[in-house]
């Protein structure tokens, strides 16, 4: 294994598979984790090393895992915050602490735009968080962890995930009322977050944290409208308009990592994607 040119992909399951297929391609080793054998399946297939990693880590876990010996490590663990865990950090903190026994020069966190939550408006990386809700404080908790490393690190906001597999039109079952409608849409192409985090793994000293999203500044009633019609579906239904707010929502600023990395977002107007 070449250290210089190896990544290990924690989670590696829809995002981390797209990232690991780039990778190989640019000649990269890479090693990915999962729980299921199905998804362990499913690297291998890529032609990546697979290995079975399930976090929270036992205590009396001593295994030597491959992925904590590659120069950059990639954390792409959903926080499952919707599903009522807390423990987001706890496995934050352990990957962490493999990473410094190992020989991981370079982390990089596939964090939330939900870091967000409670804000309106135009938000920047640099916007005062609500750490009123516990989902933000949980967030930011886990990027604190990265940053306290001694390890280079980059947390990325992510905007909502689109692409193969995961098409707009298909985000809303029929009879749903869809909630604020005139709240701006915040979502990410696959192949862009891709790029984006293969332009970071070629340029290790790049740290801090950045947004990653569109900039299509639209209304979730525009769009996810469109969507539904581009898939021959009935568009999904909305508040009535005596009940619809007119706040906008929050719309994530993505400016900071475009002018950091020198490439070009492929699928900026999710719109014309469509």
């Amino acid at each position: 294994m070449n250290i210089n040119k190896s990544v290990g992909i924690i989670g590696c399951g829809w995002l981390g598979q797209a990232l690991a297929s780039q990778l190989l391609q640019n000649n990269y080793y890479v090693v990915g984790t999962a729980t299921s054998l199905e998804r362990l399946a499913q690297i291998s297939s890529l032609g990546a090393i697979s290995e079975q990693l399930t976090l929270p880590l036992e205590l009396a876990d001593k295994n030597s895992y491959q992925c904590f010996d590659c120069q950059s490590l990639i954390i792409a663990i959903t926080p499952q915050l919707r599903s009522g865990k807390v423990d987001y950090p706890k496995k934050i903190a352990q990957v962490v602490a493999k990473a410094q026994q190992g020989k991981v020069k370079q982390i990089i966190l596939i964090n939330s735009t939900a870091i967000y939550g409670g804000l309106k408006g135009d938000v920047t990386e640099t916007s005062p968080l609500d750490l009123s809700q516990p989902k933000v404080e949980t967030l930011l908790e886990a990027e604190n962890i990265i940053f306290n490393s001694g390890i280079h690190a980059v947390s990325l906001r992510v905007a909502g995930l689109v692409g193969p597999n995961r098409l707009p039109g298909n985000f809303f079952k029929p009879g749903l009322s869809l909630k604020e409608p005139n709240a701006y849409v915040n979502l990410i192409h696959q192949a862009d977050i891709v790029s984006c985090i293969t332009h970071l793994i070629a340029n290790v000293e790049i740290t801090g944290v950045y947004n990653v999203a569109s900039a299509m500044k639209v209304s979730k009633l525009e769009f996810y409208h469109k969507a539904a019609l581009s898939l021959g579906k009935t568009p999904p239904e909305f508040e009535t308009p005596n009940t619809m707010p007119t706040n906008k929502g929050k719309f994530v600023v993505s400016n900071k990592i475009r002018q950091v990395l020198p490439f070009q977002f492929k699928y900026d107007d999710l719109q014309a994607w469509l």
